[in-house]
C-alpha cells in the first residue's frame, strides 16, 4: 500500500548510498540507530538488496540511509549519527553504520570510540570531529530533509519518492520496490 504524502527530498552526492544514483529504483531509509525497529527494517532492506542485485542486476535498486534520531527517546542516536558521519570522512560510514545498528544498547562515548578503534579510523580526528560537533549540521540536514518529507519517527522508508508504509517484510518491501518500475 502506497500513500500518496509527500515526497522524499531528491538524492545527491551528499547521502550515504549503496548502489548507482542512476538506479531503476530509488530506496531511502530515515533511520535511527537506537531505535530496534530501524535495526530490524535496515536488516531486511541488506536482504533485500542482495536479492534484488542477483536477480535484477547491481544498477537496479539504490539504497540511501538518512539519519533522523528520535534524541526524546533515544538519547545516545544524535551522537551516533554523528559518529557515523565522523566515520564516513575518513571512508567508514557503512561499517560504522553495521557497527552501530549491532551494538544499539551501547552507544555511549566510551563506545563509539571503541567502534572507531576497531575500524581504524584516525582516533584523534574521530574524538576533535565529535567533541566539536562538526557533523551536527549534515545530521540535522538528513532530519530536516526527513521533517520536510513528513517523516515524524524512524524508521521511515520512501521508494522512488514515495512513502512506504504497508507490512516490514522482506517480501512485502521487495514487492513494492518492483512494483515501483512497473
Amino acid at each position: 500500500m502506497y500513500l500518496f504524502v509527500r515526497k522524499a527530498a531528491k538524492a545527491s552526492t551528499k547521502d550515504h548510498i549503496k548502489g548507482a544514483l542512476n538506479a531503476t529504483v530509488m530506496l531511502v531509509m530515515y533511520g535511527d540507530y537506537e531505535c530496534s525497529q530501524s535495526a530490524e527494517v535496515y536488516r531486511l532492506i541488506k536482504v533485500i538488496v542482495q536479492q534484488l542485485s542477483v536477480s535484477l542486476g547491481e544498477n537496479y535498486l539504490c539504497f540511501i540511509f538518512r539519519h533522523f534520531p528520535q534524541i526524546e527517546i533515544h538519547p545516545h542516536a544524535q551522537r551516533a549519527a554523528e559518529a557515523a558521519e565522523a566515520a564516513a570522512v575518513q571512508g567508514q560510514f557503512w561499517t560504522m553504520h553495521e557497527m552501530l545498528f549491532s551494538h544499539q544498547q551501547e552507544l555511549g562515548n566510551g563506545y563509539l570510540v571503541e567502534y572507531a578503534n576497531n575500524l581504524g579510523l584516525d582516533i584523534s580526528q574521530f574524538l576533535q570531529d565529535i567533541s566539536k560537533k562538526v557533523y551536527i549540521d549534515a545530521v540535522n540536514e538528513d532530519i530536516e530533509s526527513g521533517l520536510h518529507s513528513g517523516v515524524t519517527a524512524a524508521p521511515a522508508l520512501f521508494i522512488n519518492g514515495i512513502r512506504y508504509l504497508d507490512r516490514w517484510t522482506v517480501e512485502q518491501i521487495m514487492a513494492a520496490i518492483v512494483a515501483a518500475n512497473d
